[in-house]
């Protein structure tokens, strides 16, 4: 008995064309890829990232069925480990191709790295980028961790969108047509519904449903297709929340994301004023966001948890009706600016909370104390005398690091009286 192939493999697109509803997508991967075959690459590498079972690995198989490459592809799985990128990405980026006049090296799911687990992976990564002769595709869901940053730093990011369920349903009565199954629509706009966005799954809840009856009706989708519970990436959280048009909508958008609410809280404060032009509608969203972080304060202060409710009634609903009429708006997110800066920042902070414990216990006061009164005097002192600062350091055990970023351009000179008085 013949295996039966899977219908995702099956119907997978062999052409740039027939993955739905990507065209900005699509329009800056070519781009980017012809520039790699040009010789002049606009970067080494594309992030591609979206939600799951939008087109993001169909994509660039059918780009590479398109332009004649060969895929070289690794999952999370393959590229845990440093020796592993070595041993099969590298000698593949830097070898000619035997079959094709070319390749594109594909890293799928690299949010699927562990910042502990698969420690050097990212360096492995960011290297296997410096000496590559071709093009690297790496895909994500959620490209937003702070791990992945140097690869987003070094990457083309090309954003997928969710796709609708409109888009979802034409491709299920393709495959219908094909495989000249009798399909009622209300069941494939069932599934489609069901599915969220994700073409896969809802592919694969078909051919169980065709496979096991001979036909989909929608009594056959409600008995057996499971809903999807989607967890989403901010950018797709805003879209849902500024384009809600009912109250529950908009509450789902700020519950149901993959950040914590602090965070999701700094992310609509940052994209009000990209979807509201009027004054009093920017007025009413702030005021309802406002809101919604006094609630979050007096839930840190209290631990009073079932105020949560009202900080999502206030930064959803809240926020996404001080619109006066409603209007669907598409527009493109970026990370907040606020989190550009605390992640560049990051290491300064730790360094400063460092020199907050290492003096508290010392002087006999908090750590709030020192970095309010004691760390602005300290830095006053390590800038203007070097070698009462060594003596200083040298007196409270203060790392090197520690001297660097209280010196600033005077750290040569604290360092070196710092080793003299020290031996």
């Amino acid at each position: 008995m013949p295996r039966k192939i899977p219908w995702i493999i099956k119907y997978r697109p062999k052409k740039i064309a027939d993955v739905v509803n990507q065209d900005s997508a699509k329009k800056q991967f070519i781009q980017w890829l012809e520039s790699w075959l040009k010789g002049k690459p606009l970067k080494k590498a594309a992030l591609l990232y979206g939600p799951a079972g939008c087109g993001k690995t169909s994509l660039v198989e059918a780009a590479a069925n398109e332009y004649k490459l060969e895929v070289v592809e690794m999952n999370a799985s393959d590229f845990r480990r440093k020796q592993d990128i070595e041993r099969i990405a590298k000698v593949a980026a830097t070898m000619r191709s035997l079959f094709a006049r070319g390749k594109i090296i594909l890293l799928d799911e690299v949010d699927g790295i562990s910042g502990m687990a698969d420690r050097g992976a990212i360096d492995a990564i960011l290297h296997l980028l410096e000496v590559t002769k071709y093009p690297i595709v790496m895909t994500a869901n959620d490209p937003w961790d702070q791990k992945l940053k140097p690869l987003r730093d070094a990457s083309l990011m090309i954003a997928f969108k969710r796709l609708s369920e409109r888009d979802v349903i034409l491709v299920l009565k393709r495959i219908c047509q094909a495989e000249r199954l009798e399909c009622e629509d209300n069941a494939l706009r069932e599934i489609a519904r069901r599915s969220e966005g994700d073409l896969r799954s809802a592919i694969n809840d078909l051919q169980a449903i065709a496979e096991g009856y001979g036909k989909v009706t929608i009594t056959l989708v409600r008995e057996l297709s499971a809903y999807r519970y989607r967890e989403y990436a901010p950018f797709e959280a805003l879209q849902k929340l500024f384009n809600a048009k009912y109250i529950w909508q908009a509450k789902a958008a700020v519950t149901q994301t993959n950040i914590d609410y602090e965070t999701m809280m700094i992310w609509v404060n940052e994209h009000i004023p990209t979807y509201y032009d009027d004054p009093e509608e920017l007025a009413r969203a702030f005021d309802a966001l406002s809101r919604a972080d006094v609630y979050m304060g007096r839930i840190r202060k209290s631990g009073s948890w079932d105020l949560l409710s009202y900080v999502f009634d206030m930064m959803g609903p809240g926020v996404a009706f001080a619109r006066r009429i409603y209007k669907y708006k598409w527009k493109i997110f970026r990370s907040p600016k606020r989190l550009q800066l605390l992640a560049q920042t990051k290491r300064s902070r730790e360094v400063r909370e460092g020199i907050a414990r290492a003096l508290a216990p010392r002087l006999l006061t908090s750590k709030a104390t020192v970095k309010r009164d004691v760390i602005p005097f300290l830095k006053i002192i390590f800038t203007n005398n070097p070698k009462y600062a060594a003596k200083i350091a040298l007196g409270y055990e203060l790392t090197e690091e520690m001297i660097k970023w209280l010196a600033g351009p005077k750290a040569s000179q604290v360092l070196a009286y710092y080793k003299k008085y020290k031996k």
